[in-house]
């Protein structure tokens, strides 16, 4: 029972997940990265006060940076800070990852868009997918696929209650 408390202590919990970009793009591979981010920001992650529906990642000086991400200060942040809620963060990867990162956005005409945020022990990270956008067909496609698999759960339901 001690051990459970302790999991839960250390995190490894989703702060926040971009359920748009499933729909809006094709992604292609996903890449895990660390975020450089401030004392306040931590704080306000851990209240759950996050906004990255609009963000997205740009390469700005051979770095990556996640663009557009809102968080919220809390009430409770200290007042010498001055918060800006959408500031530029760096996002952390490895020399290699970030060449390969470079080459698909420049050269292949592809996307970075932040999926999701969570816990990794008691670091933030962030789950880049490599993305193309959808066409509007695609999407309608995506849709009927998912309509067809909830129906057809539906119907397999209903034949073993009859059963």
């Amino acid at each position: 029972m001690a051990k459970a408390k302790d999991k839960d202590k250390q995190g490894g919990g989703t702060i926040a997940l971009n359920k748009r970009a499933r729909h809006e793009y094709h992604i292609d591979q996903r890449f895990e990265a660390g975020i450089e981010l401030q004392g306040w920001e931590v704080k306000s992650l851990r209240a759950g006060r996050i906004n990255f529906g609009d963000s997205y990642a740009m390469v700005i000086a051979n770095e990556i940076q996640l663009v557009g991400t809102s968080i919220p200060p809390l009430i409770s942040a200290s007042t010498h800070v001055i918060a800006n809620d959408r500031r530029t963060r760096k996002l952390l990867l490895h020399r290699a990852e970030i060449d390969t990162l470079i080459g698909a956005v420049e050269r292949k005409g592809y996307t970075l868009i932040p999926t999701a945020m969570y816990w990794k022990g008691n670091k933030v990270k962030v789950e880049l997918g490599l993305a193309k956008g959808k066409q509007a067909h695609d999407k309608r496609e995506t849709e009927k696929e998912r309509d067809w698999q909830r129906e057809k759960q539906r119907t397999m339901r209903a034949h073993n209650r009859s059963a």
